[in-house]
């Protein structure tokens, strides 16, 4: 059996809201931030975003803090939990960044269930200051993606480097937001895409459903992913099982039938 790999994003998908806004607008930045949006990338604006909140005395203590009340569905992470349970593969792939993630993800006990978490770089500096670093630097080495992704950020690359390494494994990929597009685009037959109902990447799959190659099912809420995933994954390993099986009875027919060729008659056989 090939197995599973389920990959979600991080941002209004295992939480409930963006991080990047809930730690600015927690710390009582969000008129700096809605200032400073215009004239510079999301990502590079969450670095000046450290940086003026460090000016103004937040530390890195403050910022845990915040990331710790992040709001979630209760179902999330007992749901996480059963995948993981299943047998799954578990990777992160978010426009979010290291130091969010990974905060949160200690916090609710589930980081060690991940294989894996693709995201923004991040890394504290000599003066105590939060520093986050685009995925991609588009400054000298940009993606050139043209599925709407962001200019830090090609999940659909990041997809394509995930079904190199697991080889036959079938993916679940969850995710809610317009960089999630690309990556269901990369999917193939066999795979499922669970875009949040009502969420952008939704409306974008529904616009352009003859572009993608998956099965997809969409859920609205925690309460439906508890319900969605957790079936998908049988539904696969079922399928996986019966082809399985399917395969072995393909070979032990074909051997028979070579041995009907080139055994000797069957008086023989039983001498």
């Amino acid at each position: 059996m090939a197995g599973i790999t389920v990959v979600f994003d991080f941002d209004k998908t295992i939480i409930e809201v963006d991080s990047d806004n809930w730690v600015v607008d927690e710390l009582g930045a969000t008129d700096l931030f809605n200032h400073l949006l215009p004239t510079m990338p999301w990502n590079s604006l969450m670095d000046t975003m450290m940086k003026e909140l460090h000016a103004q005395g937040k530390s890195i203590e403050d910022i845990k803090e915040v990331l710790r009340r992040v709001p979630m569905h209760p179902q999330i992470v007992p749901t996480i939990k059963k995948a993981h349970a299943l047998g799954c593969d578990m990777r992160i792939v978010s426009d979010a960044n290291t130091f969010f993630i990974e905060t949160i993800l200690d916090h609710i006990g589930i980081k060690d269930l991940f294989s894996e978490i693709n995201t923004n770089p991040s890394n504290i500096d000599q003066e105590g200051r939060l520093r986050i670093s685009p995925y991609i630097d588009f400054q000298t080495s940009p993606h050139a993606c043209k599925n709407l992704c962001p200019p830090n950020m090609c999940k659909g690359m990041i997809i394509g480097r995930i079904q190199a390494s697991v080889g036959k494994k079938r993916i679940i990929y969850l995710g809610d937001g317009i960089g999630d597009f690309c990556p269901s685009l990369k999917l193939t037959e066999g795979d499922f895409m669970m875009p949040r109902k009502k969420f952008p990447v939704w409306d974008l799959i529904c616009e352009n459903r003859a572009l993608l190659k998956t099965e997809v099912q969409e859920w609205i809420d925690g309460e439906e992913m508890a319900n969605i995933l957790p079936k998908l994954i049988e539904k696969i390993k079922i399928q996986e099982s019966s082809n399985s099986n399917s395969s072995l009875q393909l070979s032990v027919d074909y051997k028979f039938e070579n041995v009907a060729i080139t055994l000797p008659p069957p008086v023989k056989v039983h001498q």
